[in-house]
């Protein structure tokens, strides 16, 4: 038994643990890996069954930090078979002189934290303990496969073949009778080879899965010229991409074309293969299930067409999961094999598996003599191979009783309690998402950086706090909630292992995405982490979390600042409507109403137009007089459309959209005085536009929700008419630029304390300001208002003046629903059927003015 101390122990000698042992030399650690098998590859050295190959292409599939090696490999397949990336990971090997540093044929059992040395001591099969400053887990996403839940599995008396764990001598099934059980991604790449070689293929399917053509071939020419041409610009794209390839991403949704532009794009990227390419023909197939449902449609006709027998093509066509939601499988002639006379399909969810049995396999009273079983049962994906481990961390706590509800990470990178563990591609990073050779030089490059930094500055203990790891975790969950992933039993949910917690597991926002998060942790002085020494007499903590923003606002925003537009406050206020009208005509229209009708109401200098939302049901409804935003200078009757509509077709109430008079040309009082003639026209006219009389309502967002705030003052202090309630969306209460919300969220969220000071410098002069009909908040009193319901946003420079606003009213005795909207920005909410995170406050608005005229 010895032991030994290393800087870094690291678990795993593939593609991770391969470039973290380099990384970790040069930069002057110690460290050693502990790898199970006898020899490098990891995945690869493990997945030697029929066909298996890798479905990201090879010139993407490779390390990028190797120029020689760049230069000087060279590929045979457009999508690499096993032999070939093995003997590449082995040549890397060599290269770099990397076997010296691993200890093969070694397993490790346990590792234990030790905080009053700050230590891993880490125990190993054979009784030898490594102790080291940091553990790193570069074991894999899918390196463990889960077990065999079948009735009987030990009972067969010829021989078992599991396609995670094949013999490396291969297998022969020339002769034989062959079953194959399962039908993910290894089945379908073996399934061909071996009805090739057996005299009778059954196989045993329990769920359909999604398949396209791989269409090997050599390294398409133009990939490998467009390689060639730049090695360093292709691999940046890539590793600031979605998936980790470059590729040109959809500028538009498949529910915007005609059949036959949907169609030609569907026939074009099935010829060209490959997985990311063709999921993105179109920007709406894993976010909106109709698109996603046309997409399934043109794969099952695919198999329809492939598949020669009506009832096995559909028992192949998935019927019950979004294409994409599970992994996308490539394959070379997997339908076509059904057509052989010697392959039969069961269904084992029509027909279960009853047992296995010394001779074959029992199916619905029939047992179905072979002589091998091929188990693709798949994996214990992510965690598996992390929880095989007994790690165990401050006070005891094992990582297995940590994930007992499902992995809690920061970044997928590390965990609270198990300070210096760092995972590679662990739960909550990109990983099996995206191309998993990009995603691991990012954690490695990540993981060393913060090593060196902990050594110059003198640190011996890092680990995330409570507070990031929950955060992120809530981030992943919410960019899940955005796709179609979560509505199924796959394994990126867990829900393949019996009593895995069903919980969503890789990061869904792209590496790209996800590179940038991680660089604003060190950016921001390692953000959401805690370092110190050894006798902790110095701690640096920097508590937070790295993305607040929910991930639709956030993806816009980044839309918006690669387009390079100008800010709006350079801009005129004629350059700036023109500029708004152009935005507002490339919007979705949002929900049918039951009809739409254009008018003109009178007021003080003449008339204004108006649009009313009349809903579907039998009239009379209540009337809910509506002002738009765009801070007194910008807007129409029509420019809060799609808000418009969406009010009135959850509220079952009519929407009157009032314009007002518009700064500079009109500047304060102008807006409150229309707004006020607007009420009263509304009340005077009820029956007349269809609503009821005496059951009317203001809404308004933004420089509107002041406008509706005013009038409300207006009416009460006049004494009529009568309002029910009021319902503010962000609303701008007061002329304070000086809030903390204006100072952390004044920039960068399209609305920035710059435009705010635009628009009110547009509107109104510094000593009109603190005009109640300016400034609503500054009224002697508040009391005596009609209820309210405000809704602010969480990164709104008008957040804190909106939130006082809802305190003030309470305090005057006004009955107030007050909802902070998190992660939302000030333009967000009014964007239907653009930013789905925003719809549940739009049903609350909805839901408020219902119960105002209940």
């Amino acid at each position: 038994m010895e032991t030994t101390e290393f800087d870094v122990v690291v678990v795993g000698a593939g593609f991770a643990g391969l470039y973290l042992l380099k990384r970790l030399r040069d930069a002057g650690f110690t460290a050693t890996a502990v790898e199970t098998a006898d020899d490098v590859g990891g995945t690869w050295y493990w997945n030697r069954y029929p066909g298996a190959r890798c479905d990201i292409q090879s010139v993407d599939y490779s390390y990028s930090w190797d120029s020689e090696l760049q230069d000087n490999w060279k590929w045979s397949e457009k999508y690499s078979p096993q032999p070939e990336i093995l003997r590449y990971l082995q040549h890397v090997a060599d290269k770099h002189d990397l076997r010296r540093d691993i200890q093969f044929s070694t397993k490790v059992e346990s590792a234990k934290w030790h905080d009053d040395t700050a230590r891993w001591h880490v125990q190993t099969a054979a009784g030898n303990t490594l102790i080291c400053r940091s553990y790193v887990m570069a074991t894999g996403c899918l390196s463990v496969p889960k077990d065999i839940d079948i009735p009987g599995t030990g009972r067969f008396a010829g021989p078992t073949y599991l396609t995670g764990r094949w013999p490396h001598e291969g297998v022969d099934f020339t002769g034989m009778r062959v079953a194959v059980i399962g039908t993910g991604s290894s089945a379908i790449q073996s399934i061909p080879i071996i009805a090739k070689q057996s005299t009778a293929l059954t196989v045993l399917q329990r769920t359909p899965n999604f398949s396209i053509p791989a269409h090997n071939s050599s390294v398409p020419i133009e990939k490998l010229a467009r390689f060639r041409n730049d090695p360093a610009a292709y691999r940046e794209e890539g590793r600031w991409s979605g998936a980790g390839v470059p590729v040109e991403l959809p500028v538009t949704g498949a529910l915007l074309v005609s059949d036959d532009e949907r169609l030609a794009a569907y026939e074009k990227a099935w010829e060209i293969g490959g997985i990311i390419e063709f999921l993105n023909c179109y920007n709406d197939h894993l976010g909106n299930a109709e698109a996603n449902e046309l997409l399934c449609e043109f794969v099952r006709n695919k198999i329809r067409s492939v598949v020669n027998d009506p009832e096995t093509a559909e028992k192949l066509c998935p019927k019950d999961f979004p294409i994409g939601a599970k992994r996308l499988c490539v394959d070379t002639n997997y339908f076509a094999t059904f057509n052989e006379p010697h392959v039969r399909l069961i269904d084992i969810r029509e027909t279960p598996i009853a047992t296995i049995t010394e001779t074959g396999v029992t199916v619905g009273g029939e047992t179905i003599e072979v002589d091998a079983i091929v188990f693709a049962t798949g994996f214990d994906a992510m965690t598996g191979a992390i929880v095989g481990v007994d790690i165990e961390g401050r006070n005891g706590v094992t990582l297995k009783e940590k994930w007992v509800h499902g992995p809690v990470t920061y970044l997928g990178l590390m965990t609270h309690d198990f300070p210096n563990l760092f995972m590679v591609t662990g739960p909550g990073s990109p990983s099996v998402l995206c191309n998993m050779v990009v995603a691991i030089e990012q954690h490695v490059e990540w993981i060393t950086d913060c090593l060196e930094s902990q050594r110059a500055q003198g640190f011996d203990r890092i680990e995330p706090t409570v507070t990031a790891e929950q955060g992120w975790g809530k981030h992943v969950n919410e960019f899940a909630g955005l796709t179609l992933m979560q509505q199924t039993n796959s394994w990126y949910m867990g829900a393949n292992v019996p009593g895995k917690p069903r919980v969503f597991l890789p990061y869904p926002g792209g590496v790209g995405r996800y590179r940038t998060a991680c660089n604003e942790v060190i950016d921001n002085n390692y953000l959401g982490l805690e370092r110190s020494d050894v006798a902790r007499t110095r701690v640096e903590l920097n508590d937070g979390v790295v993305r607040e923003l929910q991930p639709d606002v956030q993806v816009m925003l980044e839309m918006m600042a690669e387009m390079g537009l100008p800010p709006i406050e350079s801009l005129s206020a004629a350059d700036a409507r023109l500029f708004f009208a152009a935005a507002d005509a490339m919007r979705p229209p949002g929900p049918d109403v039951g009809e739409i009708v254009d008018g003109m109401y009178p007021c003080a200098a003449g008339e204004l137009e108006y649009r009313l939302y009349r809903p579907a049901t039998p009239g009379p409804h209540p009337i809910v007089l509506y002002f738009h935003g765009g801070g007194w200078v910008l807007g129409s009757a029509i420019s809060d459309d799609p808000l418009c509509r969406d009010l009135c077709a959850q509220s079952g109430a009519i929407v009157i959209s009032a314009n007002y008079r518009h700064a500079p040309e009109a500047r304060f009082p102008a807006a409150v005085e229309d707004g006020w003639a607007a009420l009263n026209w509304a009340a005077d006219n009820a029956a007349e536009l269809g609503g009821i009389p005496g059951q009317l309502a203001v809404a308004g967002w933004s420089a509107g929700g002041n406008i509706a705030a005013v009038t409300t003052q207006l009416a009460r202090d006049a004494g009529g008419p009568a309002i029910v309630g009021q319902v503010l969306l962000t609303p701008a209460t007061d002329s304070d630029l000086t809030r903390e919300s204006y100072v952390v969220n004044g920039d960068g969220k399209i609305l920035t304390t710059g435009l705010m000071k635009w628009f009110w410098d547009y509107y109104a002069d510094e000593v009109e300001r603190n005009d109640p009909r300016a400034s609503p908040i500054k009224a002697e009193s508040l009391a005596g208002l009609p209820p309210a319901t405000i809704v602010t946003c969480e990164f709104d420079p008008l957040r804190d003046e909106g939130n006082a606003y809802a305190v003030a009213l309470a305090a005057a005795g006004v009955s107030v629903q007050h909802v902070m909207a998190e992660g939302q920005i000030h333009t967000s909410i009014p964007a239907v059927d653009v930013l789905p995170t925003g719809a549940q406050y739009r049903a609350l608005m909805a839901a408020a003015i219902r119960s105002l005229f209940a």
